[in-house]
């Protein structure tokens, strides 16, 4: 099985397909502003659960955000959780610049 990654801005997500089909199998929804990406969103139709569709969603995305030099603020359960389980990536994640006073 293959699994076909594509950002589409004018929709603000990524859509996944599988061996060339037409059919969206998954998507990764983001809100992207000059210095970060934040992915608040992904769903995987039923018939392509477990079968890597989220991961190539999720990959796919923080590579092309790694490759743009943005944060990244997973908003998103799927996004996060991932994350936590692949350390590679979790230098992309956003941290705050600002600070509590006392």
């Amino acid at each position: 099985m293959t699994v076909e990654v594509s950002d589409v801005p004018e929709a603000k997500r990524y859509e996944a397909r599988v061996d060339g089909e037409t059919k969206v199998a998954g998507v990764a929804e983001y809100i992207r502003t000059t210095e970060l990406v934040a992915f608040v969103h992904t769903e995987v139709e039923a018939e392509y659960e477990g079968r890597g569709v989220g991961s190539a969603l999720v990959r796919t995305a923080l590579d092309e955000a790694r490759a743009a030099n943005l944060r990244v603020l997973a908003t998103c359960p799927f996004f996060a959780g991932w994350i936590s389980r692949h350390p590679e990536y979790q230098d992309l994640l956003y941290q705050s610049r600002s600070k509590v006073s006392d």
